[in-house]
């Protein structure tokens, strides 16, 4: 009775190990499904990547840059042309 109920349990605890394998391998199917399905869901979206964003902020920071120079110019052009007593263009 003692080696029937010690094979009983070995069959057990076989049967136990190969279910948990099984459930780990299950797992990473599962997870390999759903990362794929993820990645063509944003492909679809259309998102854009991290290296369009880098370069888009760096024109951004070029324009802003620009805008600011441009813009202390136009009040040193209009300081000049008070100081001279000449009246400015005016805009339609």
């Amino acid at each position: 009775m003692t080696q029937s109920s010690n094979r009983i349990f070995d069959e057990l605890a076989r049967f136990a190990t190969d279910a948990a394998g099984a459930a780990q391998g299950v797992r990473r199917e599962v997870e390999t499904i759903v990362k794929g399905q993820m990645e063509r869901f944003i492909k679809d979206m259309d998102v854009a990547t991290r290296e369009e964003v880098d370069v888009l902020r760096d024109m951004v920071a070029a324009a802003r840059e620009e805008n600011e120079r441009l813009e202390a110019r136009i009040k040193a052009l209009e300081a000049k042309l008070d100081q001279s007593g000449a009246t400015p263009p005016t805009t339609a």
